[in-house]
């Protein structure tokens, strides 16, 4: 293919080298709802989108209540098919026999492909030429669908609900519990689609585990909500998410234990009608303050 590409620059001229030499890309709009024409950017292309598997760096939130900590995974990023302008010349092996006029010449061009090469240290041409009869459609990736029907979704950290409660007090050696009260948005089932192209994907989300940080260097995993402390239970322990303070809270900053509760969000996706599937990850968080203080110093 290399020598194609070759020929298409010698075809189109200097510029065009110096394009695939240097892996200089032209700027394209993204593709509207994954397909259509992207706009005419310079006097060389005329663009046709369509969205390619191909990974690029995004970010995800964590939120809860003390705002959002953001953190990164690998997100589709679209590959661009362009016709290009002026066509080649009759006789071009381009054409691969076929003569101007019957279809077009298009070139595929993959933007995330060509960096990654680049930053191993590779020489990669990132085009790839091919005849069609037709103008390419645009292919809609459904995991890009997933993602924006998980935005839809408004994922919140744990709706903490902890005993003894913020602004109380807690003794050292007595049981804590924790749970996450269940809502729609804190806990699931949280369903939304998203549709493209003729495309609809459906995505559903739950959390599937909490992970707890006490603030005085441990944690406790729960995959389950936990349960929600009553009176009645006296001084038991938590039946499924629990904790015992061993040190009161007056060494640490401000003089109470930060409690951070962190959700996984486990999302499974299908689109509609049968076909394709697969599963992503949120992760969100929630914190507390709880004051633990020594029995003697509520009985003095």
């Amino acid at each position: 293919m290399h020598e194609r590409l070759i020929k298409a620059a010698a075809t189109f001229g200097a510029s065009a080298l110096l394009t695939l030499t240097g892996l200089s890309l032209p700027a394209v709009a993204a593709p509207p709802d994954g397909g259509g024409v992207c706009g005419q950017n310079s006097d060389t292309w005329v663009s046709v989108c369509a969205d390619d598997s191909t990974q690029q760096n995004g970010s995800t939130g964590e939120s809860g209540q003390s705002g959002k900590k953001g953190n990164t995974k690998p997100v589709p990023q679209p590959c661009v098919v362009q016709k290009m302008s002026p066509q080649p010349p009759a006789g071009s092996d381009l054409w691969e026999g076929h003569k101007p006029g019957d279809g077009a010449i298009y070139t595929r061009i993959c933007p995330a492909g060509v960096a990654g090469a680049q930053a191993a240290g590779a020489i990669v041409l990132p085009f790839q030429t091919f005849w069609a009869a037709t103008a390419p459609t645009a292919a809609v990736d459904p995991r890009i669908l997933a993602q924006q029907a998980v935005d839809k979704m408004l994922l919140a950290g744990p709706a903490i609900d902890i005993n003894p409660r913020p602004g109380g007090k807690g003794l050292v050696g007595m049981p804590v519990w924790m749970a996450a009260d269940q809502s729609q948005t804190t806990w699931g089932p949280n369903s939304a689609s998203a549709s493209a192209g003729g495309v609809t994907v459906t995505a559903t989300a739950k959390v599937s585990k909490v992970v707890w940080d006490l603030g005085d260097s441990t944690t406790v995993t729960c995959t389950g909500p936990g349960t929600v402390y009553k009176k009645s239970y006296g001084l038991k322990e938590s039946p499924d998410c629990g904790h015992v303070y061993t040190q009161p809270s007056s060494e640490q900053q401000g003089g109470k234990y930060q409690v951070t509760a962190t959700s996984t969000w486990t999302i499974d996706w299908q689109v509609n009608g049968g076909g394709e599937t697969g599963q992503l990850t949120e992760v969100r968080q929630s914190n507390v303050e709880l004051t633990i203080v020594e029995s003697q110093a509520v009985n003095s």
